[in-house]
């Protein structure tokens, strides 16, 4: 897509970053390790002064400021609440096509493996996408997003192209 991307495993790198992804993964390994780290403060820091960051799956969990029985730490950046393997076990990830108007009029396919779900939004959040019963899966706030699934397990760069839009403005 036109861009350097690289691994952030320390605070310091987060200055010669201009946008953050925090991938899905296990959201207690990641709070953990960027709890020993020192990364949590400085992500912070990075995001009050308006870089981009953008939490899938895992990351949204990690970015969400409420996240219910969760005891690990997590950066607490935007507000929602978010639900951990909302959808069920490894056994009940699913995919979906999804209506996100601020990226286009066609559908976008999305992967959901061990999702959450965003259970509230805050009055500053716009919620981006909905499943068909109204569970929200996408929402922005500011310079920060955050998808209850994985986008890059598809084609279709829609999403990454509008985060990058973030780090441009």
């Amino acid at each position: 897509m036109g861009i350097d991307a690289v691994d952030v495993r320390r605070p310091e790198q987060l200055d010669a970053v201009d946008a953050l992804i925090i991938p899905g993964g296990e959201s207690t390994t990641i709070g953990k390790l960027a709890a020993q780290y020192g990364l949590i403060p400085k992500v912070r820091e990075r995001a009050a002064a308006g870089m981009p960051v953008w939490g899938t799956c895992a990351g949204a969990i990690f970015i969400a400021k409420d996240v219910p029985q969760h005891p690990h730490p997590i950066a607490e950046l935007m507000d929602i609440q978010v639900e951990r393997n909302a959808f069920g076990r490894q056994v009940d990830s699913f995919e979906q096509d999804l209506d996100i108007p601020a990226i286009g009029d066609e559908p976008f396919h999305a992967v959901f493996i061990r999702a959450p779900r965003i259970a509230r939004a805050g009055p500053d959040v716009e919620v981006l996408a909905r499943l068909d019963d109204g569970t929200i899966v996408a929402a922005r706030q500011g310079r920060l997003l955050a998808t209850s699934f994985h986008p890059e397990l598809t084609p279709d760069r829609r999403l990454h192209e509008h985060f990058l839009s973030l780090a441009r403005t």
